[in-house]
């Protein structure tokens, strides 16, 4: 191989590690350290992918319903941390503590789940780094 295409070989093996950075957010451009969260709900759904998995519960208030939906670590962290796939479930009723938002929309960053018929606690791998794990 001449030096012209190992140079251009390194660039562009070089360029897709850069755009898989910038695909993965930090903590603070999407939620917010200084708004912490409380939420009960009912699970309504857990979905395990990378970079992060998600779950989403239905949290009632006086007459309302409203979908929250909350980012966890990645499914590998989730399970170096405790965590397996029947951990939470639809229909489990969970207390969620994390972040809200920045744009205020029903979404958070959990730091800690528990789940409530079992008294089960677990860290949801928060990207906050002040975040006691």
């Amino acid at each position: 191989m001449n030096s012209k295409a190992l140079i251009t070989a390194v660039c562009l093996y070089l360029s897709t590690l850069s755009m898989a950075g910038l695909a993965h957010h930090s903590f603070a451009v999407q939620f917010d350290a200084e708004k912490p969260l409380k939420l009960v709900g009912t699970v309504t759904e857990v979905v395990w992918r990378n970079p992060h998995a998600w779950f989403y519960i239905d949290v009632v208030d006086d007459d309302s319903v409203t979908n929250w939906g909350l980012e966890l670590a990645s499914p590998n962290l989730l399970m170096r941390q405790g965590w397996t796939r029947s951990a939470m479930k639809a229909g489990d009723v969970v207390t969620v503590e994390g972040f809200h938002a920045r744009d205020s929309s029903n979404t958070g960053n959990a730091r800690l789940v528990r789940i409530n018929a079992t008294g089960k606690t677990f860290s949801a791998g928060s990207s906050y780094k002040g975040a006691e794990e």
